[in-house]
């Protein structure tokens, strides 16, 4: 009895051990899951240093945005100024330029003046004709008579009662004034008199020169002789026109 007992005991103790051997060799093998654990981590490591390096490089480019955008910004304002100061300049310029045009004009009207003053004190011994003419009339056809002899006007002046005109010295041959070798200036007074008429004053500053430039003695009379041809001029413009 005892023997029996015995050995269904080793027996059941056997059947126990050969049992939980089977029941643990049936479990779940977990190499397969934790391997696949392993790579997803390192997948997901590669992942999250790729975004890192991404977002790194990512701040680097708005840096260099940022870089780019305050040197717009820096280079707009520069234009802008450099706008502001070519304006400045041009209305600086433009108030120059006024302002020397005014005193341009101031110092011709000087210019006129005293010449008209000269010629006012220096008409004294001048030739004298009054043609029974308007002061415009025979100031045009003084003007047209000197431009024709080749007298270009160096100084003139003009008003409702009175012209001047002081022309260039010259010299040169016209047929109706002067002969080879001979050179003259003239100032010419124009003056309005009552009866619609105008006085004519001619003064020459005439010159005789002899070969080698050398100026030659002019008599009263010769010069005289040269005023009267301008007034001569002037009075057969009116003669040809019919308007004496």
């Amino acid at each position: 009895m005892g023997l029996h007992t015995t050995f269904c005991c080793r027996l059941t103790a056997v059947g126990w051990l050969t049992l939980c051997s089977f029941l643990s060799g049936c479990g779940p093998d977990e190499n397969p899951l934790k391997a696949e654990n392993e790579a997803l981590k390192k997948q997901v490591a590669k992942q999250e240093s790729l975004l890192t390096s991404l977002q790194d490089g990512n701040r680097v480019m708005q840096q260099q945005i940022d870089l780019l955008n305050q040197e717009l910004r820096d280079a707009k304002q520069a234009t802008e100024s450099a706008k502001e100061a070519t304006a400045r300049l041009n209305e600086q310029l433009e108030a120059q330029l006024a302002q020397v045009k005014r005193m341009t004009a101031e110092m011709q009207r000087v210019a006129q003046t005293q010449a008209t003053l000269s010629i006012r004190a220096d008409d004294r011994g001048a030739q004298l004709e009054t043609i029974a003419r308007p002061l415009d009339t025979v100031a045009k056809v003084t003007e047209e008579a000197l431009a024709k002899n080749g007298y270009q006007i160096k100084a003139g002046f003009r008003s409702d009662q009175k012209a001047v005109y002081v022309t260039d010295r010259k010299i040169s041959s016209p047929a109706s004034l002067e002969v080879p070798g001979f050179r003259n200036q003239y100032l010419v007074s124009l003056q309005a008199v009552s009866g619609n008429a105008t006085k004519v004053a001619v003064k020459a500053e005439f010159e005789k020169i002899a070969q080698g430039g050398k100026i030659l003695a002019v008599s009263a009379e010769e010069t005289a002789e040269i005023e009267r041809r301008l007034i001569s001029e002037i009075s057969k413009a009116f003669t040809a026109s019919g308007q004496t």
